[in-house]
C-alpha cells in the first residue's frame, strides 16, 4: 500500500470510479465533496412522500460499452428500462426525436419508412460545411421541423441560437425513418434496481476509501496536508483560480413537485416544451424507476446562467479558453484531472465512467484499452 492516500476532489462518477480503482489496487484514497451526499449530479433519494426523485434532474442509463455496463454492474443490479420522450407542438404531443409517425401526426400523413426517407430529403435545407447545431437540423430535416422542436428549446437550454452553437449539441440527437420511439438506442439500457446513490455506496465500500462531506477543495489547499496525489474532478478553471477568466457553463434550477393521489402525470418519463413555458422538460419520475405509489412526482427543468455548472457551453471561442487551462493542467506535476468539469466535455454518464477508467490505468501504469 502507498505510504501517503491519494485525494480525490468530488464524489461523482469520475472521482468515484478513481477512487475504487485506485483502492482495489491497492492505493489509500480519500475522497471531499463539498455537498453533503455523494454520487454528484446522479444524485436520488425519497422525497418526503417516499417517491424515489433524481434531485439533479434525470439521470437515464445508456451505453454501447460492454465494459462499463459490465463495470458498473459489480455494484448494482439493474431494472430495464428505455426512455421514451414527446415534445408538444401546439398542445399535441409528438413522439420525439422526430421519425416517421411524428410527421405522420404532425402533416396528417401515412408514410412508410421510405416514404419519411423521400419526405426528409425534399424538406432539407442543404448546408455545406455543417459547422453549427442549425446547420445540422436545416440539413436533416428542414426548416418547419426546426423551428417547431429546435429552435426555440436550444434557445431555453443554451441561451443561445442554434447558429451560435457547435454542431456536435445537435448531432446528439438522431433523426428517424422508422418509428421507434425510444430517446436511446443504445446496447445497454437500464436504471440501478436500488437507484444511483445506493450504487455509489457500494463503489465507495471499500476499506482503503475513506469518505468526507460538505468539504470545498479550497478549504483542503488551505489547510495543507500530505497527498501522493491529487484527482480533481471539478470546474478545471477554477482549480487555477480562473487565470484566464470563468468558462462559460449552462446551470438548471429545478422545480419538484408532488401529485398526491395522482398515479400517472404523463404518457412517458419526459415530456420537453420546445414552445411554450420557461421551462423547457417535465420528467416523472415512477417512469424511470418503476416504483409503485399512489402518488407521482415531477419535476420542471428551468434552464440560467447562474447556479452550479452543468453543462460546458460548445462554442469555438469556449473550447480555446479551455485549451489554454488545458495545457496548464498538463503541466501541473501529481494532478489527474478528470470529468465532465475537469475536461470541459459534455459527457454522458458512461463516458465520464470510460474517462475515470482511462485515467485510473494510466495512473497505476496499464495501458490496455477500456
Amino acid at each position: 500500500m502507498s505510504q501517503q492516500a491519494t485525494l480525490v476532489i468530488g464524489a461523482g462518477y469520475a472521482g468515484s470510479v478513481m477512487a475504487r480503482e485506485l483502492a482495489d489496487a491497492g492505493h489509500r484514497v480519500h475522497v471531499i465533496d463539498k455537498r453533503l451526499h455523494i454520487a454528484g449530479n446522479a444524485y436520488d433519494e425519497l422525497d418526503e412522500h417516499g417517491v424515489l426523485v433524481h434531485r439533479y434532474g434525470p439521470h437515464i442509463f445508456h451505453t454501447n460499452g460492454e465494459r462499463i455496463f459490465e463495470y458498473l454492474s459489480r455494484f448494482t443490479q439493474w431494472r430495464p428500462y428505455e426512455h421514451r420522450v414527446r415534445g408538444v407542438i401546439n398542445g399535441m404531443a409528438y413522439p420525439f426525436p422526430i421519425n416517421c409517425d411524428t410527421l405522420n401526426r404532425l402533416y396528417g400523413l401515412d408514410l412508410d419508412e421510405a416514404g419519411a426517407a423521400t419526405f426528409f430529403e425534399r424538406v432539407r435545407e442543404p448546408r455545406e460545411p455543417v459547422l453549427t447545431s442549425e446547420d445540422v437540423v436545416l440539413n436533416s430535416v428542414g426548416r418547419d421541423l426546426y423551428e417547431k422542436f429546435f429552435l426555440n428549446y436550444t434557445r431555453k437550454q443554451w441561451g443561445l441560437d442554434p447558429s451560435q452553437l457547435k454542431a456536435g449539441v445537435a448531432a446528439r440527437i438522431p433523426v428517424r425513418t422508422n418509428t421507434d420511439d425510444r430517446y436511446f438506442t443504445d446496447t445497454f439500457q437500464a436504471m440501478p434496481l436500488h437507484g444511483y446513490t445506493k450504487m455509489f455506496e457500494a463503489m465507495l465500500n471499500h476499506p482503503n476509501i475513506s469518505v468526507e462531506l460538505g468539504v470545498d477543495f479550497a478549504e483542503v489547499r488551505q489547510r495543507g496536508g500530505a497527498y501522493g496525489h491529487l484527482v480533481y474532478t471539478g470546474p478545471i478553471d477554477a482549480y487555477f483560480d480562473f487565470r484566464f477568466g470563468h468558462l462559460p457553463y449552462r446551470s438548471l434550477r429545478f422545480e419538484h413537485e408532488h401529485l398526491a393521489g395522482v398515479a400517472q402525470y404523463q404518457e412517458t418519463g419526459t415530456i420537453n416544451y420546445p414552445n411554450d413555458h420557461a421551462y423547457t422538460r417535465i420528467t416523472e419520475f415512477k417512469h424511470l424507476t418503476g416504483q409503485q405509489h399512489p402518488g407521482t412526482s415531477i419535476v420542471r427543468e428551468y434552464p440560467q446562467a447562474e447556479g452550479d455548472p452543468y453543462y460546458p457551453v460548445p462554442r469555438a471561442e469556449n473550447e480555446a479558453l479551455f485549451k489554454r487551462y488545458e495545457a496548464l493542467a498538463k503541466e501541473e506535476k501529481g494532478v489527474t484531472f478528470v470529468g465532465r468539469l475537469a475536461q470541459y466535455r459534455y459527457y454522458n454518464m458512461d463516458q465520464v465512467v470510460g474517462a475515470a477508467l482511462v485515467a485510473a490505468k494510466r495512473f497505476l501504469g496499464k495501458d490496455d484499452d477500456v
